[in-house]
């Protein structure tokens, strides 16, 4: 591989799985924006040839339940 643009984590790059499982790849103090952030992780897991994170990501992917009706319980 060839030299990354940015600094990672723990200084290194992690293993496919590390990356696949971490919210975070990169160190946060080199940048000054978390859009900046965002897309630096994004480029860092391309690099890493890793399923890239969706905007959608931090959402819950099972359906809430509505609340109890009031008027209808025993």
């Amino acid at each position: 591989m060839t030299n990354f643009r940015y600094r990672w984590k723990n200084g290194s790059p992690p293993s496919r799985d590390q990356a696949a499982r971490s919210d975070s790849l990169l160190d946060a103090s080199q940048f000054d924006s978390e859009k900046d952030q965002k897309l630096a992780e994004q480029e860092a897991r391309k690099y890493l040839n890793v399923p890239t994170q969706t905007q959608d990501a931090d959402l819950s992917i099972l359906p809430q339940a509505a609340p109890p009706d009031e008027n209808n319980l025993l």
